[in-house]
């Protein structure tokens, strides 16, 4: 008897369908745990990867667990080959720390666009390097572009990564912008820097590069500033940018607005439900509320506007 057909494949959801790589804790939302709920209420099906499996994240006292390295992953790769379930619209990878994995992760960028030509790899940030720095490529004058930048379609690095990322120091909106046109010109056609403080304001830079060769269309959104830290915020934050970027296409800066407006949401639940609870939010980094938040996920009201770059 024939087993019956992957639906996932057969009758593919509209939005895509998704291979998420990150990491995984048992209890909080990190990594996987931020970005598969969210991208699942966007309407997409999306199968997870960890590549580790922690008790908790490892901003609490202790933690315990399990490591995935490079051959591990590539093991699921060829599994999921071997019965024909490798097709994917999307990739989503965070933090890769492993020069094994890094390799396999280069791998299996390959053999998906094998697959699927047309596959979109979002590389996200997870509050960290995107790989530990003796892994950067070294081109020219210190230039820290990592190898696996170049594959990637979208790149969303926090203020701190695109420096690294980048060599080039940002103090101002203006070289907010000439990150993002450096970051173009290393291969990805979208880019957003999710927070760069500038004189004590939060802004977000979005830039999108329509054609090679041609300036890009870039924006920004200005966020205000919760006193308060968090984890799980900048997996949550890509996630989001996959989900309602594919929904937008050609509209960036739509997609931004609708990420910054429900991550925002999220952000006054969780520091509301935390002081409900007596708890000094300054005092120790918050687990986000994120399944009290699904319907600012799926249904977010825009209250962050974008305001375009002439």
């Amino acid at each position: 008897m024939a087993p019956p057909p992957v639906l996932a494949l057969a009758l593919p959801s509209e939005t895509g369908r998704v291979l998420s790589i990150q990491s995984h804790t048992v209890q909080g939302y990190v990594g996987n745990k931020s970005a598969v709920f969210p991208l699942q209420l966007l309407g997409y099906d999306v199968d997870p990867i960890n590549s580790v499996q922690f008790s908790n994240h490892t901003g609490y006292p202790t933690f315990k667990g399990q490591v995935l390295n490079g051959d591990q992953l590539w093991d699921l790769i060829e599994g999921l080959e071997a019965n024909s379930l490798l097709y994917y619209t999307h990739l989503l990878t965070g933090y890769i720390g492993s020069v094994s994995f890094l390799n396999t992760v280069l791998k299996v960028v390959d053999k998906l666009r094998s697959i699927n030509p047309g596959l979109t790899y979002v590389l996200g940030d997870e509050g960290k390097l995107y790989v530990p720095r003796k892994w950067y490529r070294i081109s020219g004058e210190e230039t820290d572009l990592v190898v696996v930048v170049p594959v990637a379609s979208m790149l969303t690095p926090n203020q701190f990564e695109a420096e690294k990322l980048t060599g080039f120091r940002i103090v101002s909106e203006q070289d907010g912008r000439e990150a993002c046109n450096i970051l173009h010109a290393a291969g990805p056609s979208k880019v957003v820097i999710t927070s760069i403080n500038i004189d004590g304001n939060l802004l977000l830079i979005g830039s999108h590069q329509k054609e090679k060769g041609q300036p890009p269309a870039q924006f920004r959104i200005s966020i205000p500033k919760i006193p308060a830290y968090f984890t799980g915020t900048g997996d949550l934050m890509t996630a989001l940018l996959l989900g309602w970027s594919n929904k937008y296409p050609d509209n960036l800066d739509k997609a931004a607005e609708l990420s910054v407006s429900s991550l925002q949401a999220l952000l006054v639940r969780t520091v509301n439900d935390y002081t409900r609870a007596g708890h000094d939010c300054q005092s120790s980094s918050l687990e986000i509320r994120l399944i009290q938040s699904q319907d600012d996920i799926r249904n977010p009201e825009i209250t962050y506007k974008a305001e375009i770059y002439n």
